[in-house]
């Protein structure tokens, strides 16, 4: 009898335990520590979930409680409320429960703990410390989960996807977007969705701008922002500042585990069949790529339980691996690890994060000294999203050597 225990009630944990349960393995535990499965989506109350592990489009909650319905109706079990505090073993996990504190053990592990947006403290905006500064995930939470009211008028710092999500719960609120600022020089986010955006939603974009102080004592009042090419300043009336992107992995748990982390994302590093350095300890969804869309991160889930399930009947020793090192613009790239034989990775891409934006790029992938493959690919890099790399280019690699991606 096998048992999988997955961490992260999320798309990618909770379509990771429903994979598995249809593959035949005995028992499946999904540790949440909310009250509720379904991850990010359960307070992102808007279109565009489901498309590409469903086929349907839905809004947010309808697609993480339909997540949570398809888990528990093929006989994985959820335990919500529950949080991991350590490891006890390898194989062992200490997990703090409305029962208690439990320790449970499985034949393989699954870290599905998603990623967060850095709050205020850790972007070290200066000025006032008033109420009314927020990241995208708690203004959410408040007006999703909480029905709070959050402000009238809102400077919202970023321009990426989830920035336009904050716009949406903000509108929904009853709160005007009166800015939206950007530390690059064109908005992060795809121009099909900017562009109708900012003419229907009348949101303007200021580009390569940034807060460089809160004001406001017990209520935000204003914020100062500075172009960052002429030093510019001038203050802009609000009451509420909503702090969006920036991501970082909930790596906490892989730290503990001494697994090996990406310098770049901080979270774990693993190959291509989403192994950890540690035998029988896997991590799957935005802890590994932070961030991408919900449903990229359900397949995740679905690439993940094929692997583990081919550990579970099989659990060899595993070839040498070659490293994948991002270099610049680049600053991440998953999977970071490479070995002869083994699958290629999910939807065969291999995924990057850009500090800077080109147009139609010409990439380079390079071993040893030698140029395995290079490429102008038709769509470009952009600070904000995920560079999507086709695996074919990756697929010349062999043996030990350090294998590199680069912009020509």
């Amino acid at each position: 009898m096998s048992r999988v225990l997955i961490v992260g009630g999320g798309p990618a944990g909770l379509t990771a335990a429903r994979a598995l349960r249809q593959k035949g393995v005995d028992e499946v535990v999904v540790i949440e520590r909310e009250r509720e499965a379904g991850g990010i989506p359960r307070h992102s109350d808007h279109s565009g979930y489901g498309l590409r592990d469903l086929h349907r489009l839905m809004r947010g909650p309808k697609y993480a409680q339909t997540l949570v319905a398809k888990t528990r109706d093929c006989g994985a079990q959820i335990l919500t409320s529950s949080m991991v505090t350590g490891w006890e073993d390898s194989n062992t996990l200490q997990v703090t429960s409305p029962n208690g504190r439990l320790l449970l053990s499985g034949d393989a592990i699954v870290l599905a703990t998603g990623a967060r947006e850095r709050p205020r403290a850790a972007r070290m905006i200066p000025g006032d410390r008033p109420e009314g500064v927020l990241t995208t995930g708690q203004l959410q939470n408040l007006v999703h989960l909480r029905h709070r009211e959050v402000g009238k008028r809102a400077v919202i710092v970023g321009a990426e996807l989830v920035s336009w999500s904050a716009v949406l719960t903000l509108r929904e609120a009853g709160c005007k977007t009166v800015a939206m600022l950007s530390g690059y020089a064109k908005a992060e986010s795809y121009a099909a969705l900017v562009i109708p955006a900012r003419t229907a939603l009348g949101i303007p974009i200021r580009t390569r701008t940034r807060i460089v102080r809160i004001v406001g004592k017990s209520r935000v009042e204003a914020v100062e922002i500075e172009h960052l090419d002429t030093g510019k300043r001038k203050t802009l009336e609000c009451d509420t500042v909503v702090l969006t992107g920036d991501w970082i992995p909930d790596y906490e748990l892989a730290q503990l585990g001494e697994l090996d982390l990406d310098d770049g994302s901080r979270g774990p590093t693993v190959d291509t069949a989403l192994r950890t350095s540690r035998p029988g300890v896997f991590a799957a969804g935005n802890l590994v790529h932070p961030v991408d869309t919900a449903d990229v991160a359900a397949l995740d889930g679905v690439h993940v339980a094929q692997q583990i399930k081919r550990w579970l009947d099989n659990p060899s020793p595993l070839a040498p691996a070659a490293r994948i090192i991002a270099e610049a613009p680049f600053t991440w790239v998953s999977p970071g690890i490479v070995r002869t034989g083994d699958p290629s990775p999910a939807r065969n891409r291999a995924l990057l994060w850009s500090s800077q934006y080109h147009f139609a790029p010409r990439v380079i992938v390079r071993q040893g000294g030698s140029v395995l493959s290079s490429r102008t690919l038709p769509w470009p890099i952009s600070p904000g999203r995920v560079f999507r790399l086709p695996w074919s280019m990756l697929a010349p690699a062999y043996g030990t050597n350090d294998i590199t991606i680069s912009v020509a």
